[in-house]
């Protein structure tokens, strides 16, 4: 066996299978029961093929990575729209020309928008945190209603306390494109995640064992390279103390002879219960079935870790890691968690395609 990839989600699929059909034996381990990581779907008790772990909508400006991934699905086109409630009407969100016009009772065109968002602004020298972001681009009544209190629950932090690259995600449109995003690629597996990761690691030289943890095993399995997707900060025993991440529960729920819970996909709440948004998975797959399946989802601190919580304390302490990392010998760190970025999941396969292809041109030492 010549690697060793930790971890069954995009970044370790892509390493292995590359990996792989370079003709290297690849054993993937994962402490879940599954594969696809966070991305995992499955057929609810009611065969509503839902995401496990909250809605995952692929998009992609990349060809390649959009290549790349059509060799293991078809895809079914699908743009997602999201909505948010405010004082109990929904708007369209990322903010455009119909969400100001509704919400304030205004009749503006194109222009009309610009000129009034350029008048609401309060412009930074210096641009740092999330809030410097919404305030320069969409003022303070706007940031209050739609992006503060959703921050707040979903991060645990003001918006002034996060780096600003997470507001930056969301742009603010003149025009009423609702699309949440305008990615050249933007679609659905057919058959779903799970399917196209079966494929994936679907090769004769990739063996996979699943609900095994690396903590446990590790170091009794022999590999020239190991491949790392997890927690960087878990790998090294939080000799650094442990890096912040925020986790989420999941409130499933089958709503039987529903046809329609909500007119979009996602419908955000960012000022009103625990939960930051509520997902009908029925608009991402376009089944047809009887009843529908909706997840509704509550930040939270404690469980497993899904986001990386990025400012600029965070970041002075992963570097902390960074520098251990540098001095492993044939072991390479990869994916949202072993990298503490806030990847999307084409950002995923990108930097896991552009890892195998240095490996492939450097052959690693063999160990011992």
């Amino acid at each position: 066996m010549d690697y060793l990839i930790v971890g069954a989600g995009f970044a370790g699929a892509v390493c292995a299978r590359e990996l792989a059909e370079a003709g290297n034996g690849v054993l993937v381990i994962d402490r879940r029961e599954h594969v696809g990581g966070n991305a995992y779907d499955r057929r609810d008790a009611n065969g509503v093929l839902i995401h496990e772990y909250g809605p995952h909508i692929f998009h992609t400006n990349s060809e390649r990575v959009w290549c790349y991934l059509s060799r293991f699905t078809s895809w079914r086109p699908y743009e997602h729209r999201v909505r948010a409630v405010v004082e109990g009407r929904q708007y369209p969100i990322p903010i455009n020309r119909t969400t100001i016009n509704q919400l304030y009772g205004l009749d503006l065109d194109e222009a009309g928008v610009a000129a009034y968002l350029a008048k609401v602004r309060e412009p930074r020298d210096t641009i740092r945190t999330s809030e410097d972001v919404v305030l320069s681009s969409v003022g303070r009544d706007l940031c209050e209603k739609f992006f503060r209190g959703y921050t707040r629950k979903q991060w645990a932090l003001d918006l002034s306390q996060l780096s600003a690259g997470v507001a930056a995600r969301i742009p603010t449109r003149s025009n009423d494109d609702d699309r949440y995003f305008t990615d050249t690629f933007q679609a659905m597996p057919a058959e779903g995640y799970t399917a196209m990761f079966d494929r994936m690691l679907g090769h004769p030289n990739i063996e996979v064992r699943l609900g095994v943890d690396f903590a446990g095993v590790g170091e009794r399995i022999g590999r020239d390279a190991t491949v790392y997707t997890g927690p960087i900060d878990g790998y090294f025993g939080y000799r650094h103390g442990r890096l912040p991440y925020r986790s989420l529960r999941f409130e499933h729920e089958h709503l039987s002879g529903v046809q329609r819970y909500q007119e979009v996909g996602t419908v955000n709440y960012p000022n009103d219960h625990a939960y930051t948004r509520i997902t009908e998975f029925r608009h991402l797959t376009g089944q047809v079935c009887a009843g529908t399946s909706i997840v509704r989802e509550v930040p939270c601190a404690g469980g497993d870790p899904y986001y990386p919580v990025p400012n600029p304390d965070n970041e002075r302490q992963f570097r902390l890691y960074e520098r251990l990392a540098a001095q492993q010998r044939n072991v390479y760190f990869i994916g949202r968690l072993a990298q503490y970025r806030y990847y999307n999941m084409d950002q995923v396969v990108a930097a896991a395609l552009a890892l195998t292809a240095k490996l492939l041109r450097e052959e690693p030492v063999p160990v011992g």
